[in-house]
């Protein structure tokens, strides 16, 4: 990275909290590799005070900002213009601040999700079967939206409360649907991916929906949590032979096209994952 000067891009991430990400690790080195005079930067907006600090981004201060958790629906709300894939998933993780004070909005977490698949799961068809989804927040609804795009003949959520399930099962339409972890050994035999779009994996548990004997070997079991990068949700599928993929590969693969945005040029083809693991070793 160059000296910064008035001339230098400026993008960053925004969260609470934040202080965890990885992106700037990545961006960063990115930027670096591509003699780019960018810099990006974490954000810690306080609790409640996302929207006042976006807004106060408009007119292009900063190229942009990539949003985490809690403020990815917030972000959809002060979006003056938002993709496709950002109003059907509901959240977004990619907000641009135009010269004319406009705010663009998109979600990238799909990209990043399909992209992950193809570089741990090569061969991996969602449109062979169902794919399941554990989990209704924003991740649950941006993978649902990657899949159906993708061909999935079916996207089923599981969730422990029935009626927000069933709530997006209606938004989502004819190819959702919502189950009971008890009523869904059938789907499940036939499923083409199960995913976890919860936070389990963060507190180094399992729990109580591990239906991985259910699943038909040919299955592909993923955790969005990316610390630790192999959780015990993984390591529980991989010790029933399945094949797995981490949520450090879709960290990277929603990265991509943030970067793209940003900065104009697709990232160049540099190791940043072994970056990213010796950051989260370290």
């Amino acid at each position: 990275m160059t000296a910064i000067s008035a001339r230098t891009l400026v993008a960053g991430v925004a969260g609470a909290p934040v202080r965890h990400s990885l992106s700037p690790a990545l961006h960063n080195a990115w930027l670096t590799a591509s003699g780019i005079d960018g810099v990006y930067v974490a954000f810690a907006p306080p609790p409640g005070g996302f929207t006042r600090f976006a807004n106060g981004l408009r007119g292009g201060a900063i190229r942009g900002l990539n949003v985490t958790a809690p403020f990815k629906e917030e972000a959809l709300a002060l979006a003056d213009r938002l993709s496709d894939r950002a109003r059907r998933a509901g959240s977004a993780n990619l907000l641009m601040f135009h010269d004319d004070g406009n705010v663009e909005a998109d979600n990238t977490d799909g990209v990043g999700l399909l992209d992950a698949f193809a570089v741990q799961a090569p061969g991996f068809n969602p449109a062979d079967g169902p794919v399941v989804i554990l989990g209704a927040g924003g991740a649950a609804r941006g993978a649902a939206v990657a899949f159906l795009d993708a061909g999935a003949p079916q996207v089923v959520f599981i969730n422990r409360s029935a009626a927000r399930g069933a709530a997006l099962a209606d938004m989502f339409g004819e190819r959702t649907i919502a189950l009971a972890i008890e009523a869904a050994t059938p789907v499940l035999r036939t499923a083409s991916a199960l995913i976890n779009a919860t936070p389990l994996g963060l507190h180094g548990g399992v729990g109580p929906i591990a239906p991985f004997a259910s699943l038909a070997r040919s299955s592909v079991v993923m955790d969005m949590v990316y610390r630790p990068i192999r959780t015990a949700w993984l390591e529980a599928a991989t010790a029933s032979g399945l094949r797995t993929v981490d949520g450090l590969a879709m960290l990277i693969g929603q990265a991509k096209p943030s970067f793209e945005a940003f900065f104009g040029c697709p990232p160049p083809q540099i190791d940043v994952r072994s970056l990213a693991v010796a950051t989260l070793e370290g």
